[in-house]
């Protein structure tokens, strides 16, 4: 018998195919089904990076922006060189008019990833 995850009668297996499901929303453009979905992943999981930073990108994407902020940091605490996390939480700032510090996002995205995108938004001549 498969070994079952708390109190909500899933399993490892279960936790994988709602992960996978929740990609297919968010990429469907239905955040709220994909945090419905990984709200139990997460629980089931904590130490999860993958998918606490797909849940903080659904919150985003649903703007839930106070929440996403939260995964995000979450994330870089455990990951400080995760140029997209640095990048996202930045867009999070932003969204909520806290420029500042999305400034300082922008540009640790742009030094760890020097992608186009990032080095864009990091605007390091102004």
């Amino acid at each position: 018998m498969p070994e079952i995850s708390g109190s909500t009668g899933r399993t490892p297996e279960t936790h994988v195919i709602d992960f996978r499901a929740a990609e297919q929303l968010l990429a469907a453009r239905d955040p709220r089904g994909a945090v419905k979905l990984l709200d139990p992943v997460v629980a089931a999981h904590p130490e999860n990076t993958a998918a606490r930073l797909l849940r903080a990108r659904a919150f985003f994407a649903a703007a839930q922006l106070r929440p996403a902020e939260l995964e995000f940091t979450i994330v870089l605490e455990r990951e400080p060189d995760n140029a997209f996390a640095h990048f996202a939480l930045a867009r999070t700032y932003e969204r909520q008019g806290r420029h500042d510090q999305a400034r300082r996002h922008f540009r640790l995205a742009a030094a760890l990833d020097p992608k186009p995108e990032f080095l864009q938004a990091a605007r390091f001549d102004a």
